[in-house]
């Protein structure tokens, strides 16, 4: 998986180059103070508050930094340099408290010691994971008997289309690695970035039960019918602010998220 790992790495340092000046992340607006977490996570995950949270694949920070705001004592880590590069330099500018680590969440145990009240992880995440049952394993290494997992995802239906979701183009189930030529990003479509993706689909079932196998108490699973952000082709935005394919407006699920218990 060595190599699939470095080509996703590259990508994920060019793409910061670019996210962190998006209107996208729109990091300026978080600097004056606004929270870039999505109203279903502060919903479901209230409790923060002097709690020691560890935020798996933070990007660059902006979330990890939204739950220092809010009380938590956190670490994020990412495998790209320049994310956590960045999240270092946001985190030092605004006079934070806030740690950062540049891992693989494989090889974490190896990098990080402690235990924490909450792991969080969230929207286009899971994919780039070849084993879930690896991941869950991180995941209860770390987390504190009774501490929490929360995940909010995008729903792997998502990722069974085309780019352009006009059909069925990959499985449901984990059966092999998805390789793609990426152009632009998601963030700014139009970015003269051009890369190779290497990417697994996770069924709801193979999620679940990697969490279950590694002594973890499923509290929730919920189900929406729509994403709180405009990162995928062919959208359109409801009067309610979050997005759905458009001619599939109510008909797919789009994301989940998952409140699961250390036992």
């Amino acid at each position: 998986m060595t190599d699939y790992f470095e080509a996703n790495k590259r990508l994920w340092d060019e793409r910061t180059l670019v996210h962190e000046k998006s209107a996208f992340y729109d990091v300026d607006s978080f600097k004056k103070g606004i929270n870039s977490l999505t109203p279903i996570e502060l919903a479901e995950l209230t409790t923060v508050k002097g709690k020691r949270l560890l935020h798996l694949q933070c990007h660059f920070g902006l979330d990890t930094l939204s739950w220092a705001r809010l009380g938590a004592k956190v670490t994020g880590i990412d495998f790209s340099e320049e994310a956590i590069a960045a999240a270092q330099k946001l985190t030092e500018e605004l006079k934070m408290d806030a740690r950062f680590l540049c891992s693989n969440v494989y090889e974490l145990d190896k990098n990080l010691e402690g235990e924490f009240d909450i792991i969080f992880t969230s929207y286009g995440v899971v994919g780039w994971l070849p084993d879930l049952d690896r991941w869950a394993s991180i995941i209860a290494h770390f987390l504190t008997k009774g501490g929490t997992f929360y995940l909010a995802e995008f729903h792997p239906v998502v990722w069974m289309f085309d780019n352009d979701f006009e059909k069925i183009k990959y499985p449901y189930h984990n059966y092999e690695v998805i390789e793609e030529e990426e152009t632009g990003t998601y963030a700014n479509r139009r970015a003269p970035i051009k890369n190779t993706s290497f990417t697994w689909n996770h069924g709801l079932g193979e999620v679940i039960n990697a969490l279950i196998n590694h002594r973890m108490k499923i509290e929730f699973l919920h189900e929406f019918p729509f994403s709180p952000y405009n990162c995928f082709q062919n959208t359109i935005k409801g009067t309610d602010g979050n997005f759905r394919i458009k001619n599939l407006e109510n008909l797919i699920p789009m994301m989940y998220s998952i409140k699961a218990i250390k036992q």
